[in-house]
Parts: structure tokens; sequence; C-alpha cells
């Protein structure tokens, strides 16, 4: 299991912090809430692929909002995740398209290899499964991104555990 350690100190480098600034600074005067959604990619991306509550709360003292304001985009988004997830991200496509052409099967296959229910991550934290919204590959379905990559046409058993072997194999490397 991945513990999760939720009172330590939310920081961007300064470097960041110019970023988080520069991306600010593409709205117009009072519209810098404008740039939330990059500023929590940069605040996910420093903490582990996930937005505790402490990185949320920092990232609306960065940009004057209030923390209410923070939650409710980011919970809103698939792309944000609320609790800490494995190496590799499963992000499964379950919407109309996908599941016409077996993304429910992919899902309770995946879930029965993995030993894990959507949501859930594997005891190793190797994997993490969540079913989305559309990934907008509808010509490609069944699919699944795992990071910036889209694993395409998984329609058999076979492709599955091949793209999970060929993660293994990465992973250990």
């Amino acid at each position: 299991m991945i513990a999760v350690k939720e009172n330590k100190p939310v920081q961007f480098s300064d470097e960041k912090i110019a970023l988080a600034k520069e991306i600010m600074g593409r709205y117009p005067e009072g519209k810098h809430k404008s740039a939330l959604l990059p500023i929590l990619h940069l605040a996910q991306d420093q903490n582990a692929n996930w937005l505790s509550v402490d990185t949320m709360d920092y990232v609306a003292s960065l940009m004057n909002l209030d923390p209410i304001e923070v939650y409710e985009v980011a919970t809103f988004y698939s792309m944000y995740n609320m609790k800490p997830v494995g190496k590799y991200l499963l992000e499964v496509c379950h919407t109309g398209p996908c599941c016409l052409v077996g993304a429910e099967k992919m899902i309770a296959y995946l879930e029965k290899k993995l030993r894990i229910k959507v949501g859930e991550t594997t005891r190793d934290g190797m994997f993490t499964l969540k079913a989305v919204e559309c990934l907008g590959a509808c010509g490609y379905a069944p699919m699944m991104q795992v990071g910036e990559r889209y694993i395409e046409f998984l329609n058999t058993e076979e492709k599955i555990d091949a793209a999970l072997d060929e993660l293994i194999k990465k992973g250990q490397s």
C-alpha cells in the first residue's frame, strides 16, 4: 500500500514559482484564475502525480484564490488525482464508443488480472486503474492512456497482457 504523508510542507522551487507567475501573466488583469489548470499540473507533477489538500491549499495561496475554488476545479477533471497513484496510471476510456467495442470487458479483465478495482492501486504500487471519460481516440478503441502514451486496440486479453508486460519491464529497468 502507498504511504500517504498529507502534512508535508508544499513549496514550489523558485523556477516553478517564476513559471507559475509567467503562466498567470498570460491572462488579462483579474483573470489569473484562468491559469489554474496548468498550475495544478505543475503542482501534481511535483507531488508524485497527485494533489493533496496541502498542495491545493498552496496553489490557492500562490494564486490568491479561495481554497474551494481550487478544490472545485481539481475534483471536476479526471486528469487530476486526489489520492496517491501507482507508478503507472492506467486510464481506461469507458464512454459509449469504447464500451461498444469492449472497454467494460477490458476494465473487468484489468481488475481481475491486477486484483484491484477501479480507483485502486496494486499492492506493489506499480499500477492504478482509473476509468475516465472520452480520451478522444474512438477510432482506436478500446484503449487506455498511460502517462502521455495511448495504448490502442486493446480488444483481447493477450493485447492487454502484452501492454502490461511492457510496462512491467520498463518499470524494472
